[in-house]
């Protein structure tokens, strides 16, 4: 599983938390009767984890994106460092990029969807 992981200036480590959660814990791969009831560790999957502050680039005003949102290189790798161990502390293997370094990613998207996830979509503690 590729996540890229974007980290907002009021996101938290509950936030991190939660959001590692509910990715390892999403039923998104198929069982024996092909429905999306499976998650991560039940196939036996892994994660890459890539830290990727374009996400919280807004568009929604002019034409040039705005990074405003996005949180500091600091507090990004920190909470970075939190969704990774909070993964691994699930049993999944977790691989990592450099933090703020220059990478290449290439994806094979073999399956049918890619998802979009928002902590500040629902109050932490619930929606898991």
């Amino acid at each position: 599983m590729l996540v890229l992981l974007g980290v907002a200036a009021d996101d938290t480590e509950a936030d991190a938390r939660q959001l590692a959660g509910k990715i390892a814990g999403l039923r998104i791969f198929e069982d024996d009767k092909e429905k999306m009831n499976l998650a991560l560790a039940g196939v036996g999957g892994a994660m890459l984890v890539v830290s990727q502050f374009t996400l919280l680039g807004d568009c929604r005003k002019g034409r040039r994106p705005s990074f405003v949102d996005a949180a500091g290189p600091e507090l990004a790798e920190q909470l970075y460092e939190v969704f990774v161990r909070t993964v691994r502390g699930q049993g999944i293997e977790v691989a990592t990029g450099r933090f703020r370094q220059h990478m290449e990613v290439e994806l094979l998207n073999d399956g049918p969807v890619t998802l979009l996830l928002d902590s500040k979509e629902w109050a932490v503690g619930k929606g898991q």
